[in-house]
């Protein structure tokens, strides 16, 4: 299967004064989520995009024409209402401090598979909506494009981090445990045996070794027993 990079929108004004901002439109980055996102454009543009799947809000938006414009072929890009961020319902607008003191806050804490936000939606259901997107876009690229195909999918934490918990098999309970920091990148496998998270929540390295390259296989769905010897190696012959 095709290779995609989750990468979250970069900071934005709301994200600086404590605010939960949810789907409220109009939100946008600030001058270091420009500075945030332009770093990660330039580390994603070594690796050609097969395409650039977006949240439709504004945020995710900038964060997506950040990484087209530095890409030598512009990728197609394609807005996704299913990984728009969680519809916070009455918690949206809140300040983060003031949302601590509310006996949902530890629901979300520490058992998030029980957590709905009044007038809005459940963990659940967001987990559910954004895993089935993310894996629909993946198929779709694999089948377009081959299994070498690399694309990127820019989202937001709670999605991100939603997503990975589905990729590693662990309850949604556990989806706290996971970080995705503004502009971060977040790479994932998906195999017809299982998922590989390759990397989560990176700010800085090297991608070029994402790049697809004339002859090569795609990558092997199988685990490397022992680890492996990392990107660019052979695979182990019979696999």
């Amino acid at each position: 299967m095709a290779t995609v990079i989750l990468v979250r929108h970069g900071r934005t004004t709301a994200n600086a004064t404590g605010l939960l901002a949810g789907r409220t439109p109009g939100v946008l980055l600030d001058e270091t989520g420009e500075e945030q996102v332009d770093a990660t454009g330039d580390r994603l543009s070594v690796v050609p995009l097969a395409s650039i799947v977006s949240s439709p809000l504004d945020r995710c938006r900038q964060t997506t024409e950040a990484i087209a414009r530095r890409q030598a072929t512009r990728p197609p890009l394609v807005v996704d209402d299913a990984i728009s961020e969680c519809d916070y319902g009455e918690w949206q607008g809140r300040s983060l401090a003031d949302l601590a003191s509310e006996d949902l806050w530890k629901v979300v804490q520490s058992h998030p598979s029980a957590a709905a936000f009044p007038g809005g939606e459940s963990i659940h259901a967001m987990q559910s909506r954004s895993v089935a997107a993310i894996r629909g876009h993946d198929a779709a690229i694999t089948a377009e494009h081959g299994p070498e195909a690399v694309w990127a999918a820019v989202s937001h934490g709670d999605i991100i981090k939603a997503v990975v918990a589905d990729a590693y098999g662990m309850h949604l309970d556990l989806f706290q445990r996971v970080q995705a920091d503004p502009a971060s990148v977040t790479i994932i496998r998906y195999g017809r045996a299982r998922p590989h998270v390759v990397s989560v929540n990176t700010h800085a390295g090297d991608l070029a070794w994402l790049a697809p390259k004339p002859g090569s296989e795609a990558p092997s769905e199988d685990a490397a027993v022992g680890g492996g010897a990392g990107p660019g190696a052979a695979p182990p012959e019979g696999s």
